[in-house]
């Protein structure tokens, strides 16, 4: 066992967590609460800033659990880390595409609504899938 990979991977896999946490329970809802043109007009600057940084965090996390496993700390590293990665082609295939919509603008209030409705669905998996690889790799560096 590594201890930097195992604090990387507990430690991406958390913060990538809290973010999708937060954005499905406070932002996205705050967001939408303020009408749905102000919510069209800020998703493109926020998700401008938070894609990058939840990228990183899932290869990161990802290449580190699966650097644990390979390491022969255990099969929960591989479980966890294969969680983690899974939540980038899934929102490459479920969620860029309401991302692209969203981000061109000139949609007509009902459809941004709609989308971003949709994408706070969607969302919410990200969300889960995370935790649960979180909790995979605090599990395994206990055991």
């Amino acid at each position: 066992m590594d201890p930097m990979f195992q604090i990387l991977s507990v430690f991406c896999a958390g913060v990538f967590f809290g973010i999708a946490v937060y954005m499905s329970l406070v932002q996205h809802p705050a967001m939408i609460s303020t009408g749905i043109d102000f919510a069209g007009r800020f998703f493109g600057p926020m998700y401008l800033k938070a894609a990058p940084i939840q990228v990183l965090l899932a290869f990161l996390g990802s290449f580190a659990g699966l650097f644990q496993w390979l390491l022969g700390s255990g099969i929960w590293w591989l479980f966890g880390a294969i969680l983690l990665v899974s939540v980038i082609p899934y929102t490459l295939i479920m969620i860029k595409p309401i991302n692209d919509k969203l981000l061109a603008g000139e949609l007509e209030t009902e459809q941004t609504e709609q989308l971003l409705n949709r994408w706070a669905r969607l969302h919410w998996l990200r969300s889960i899938a995370s935790g649960i690889a979180f909790m995979l790799f605090l599990l395994a560096s206990y055991l």
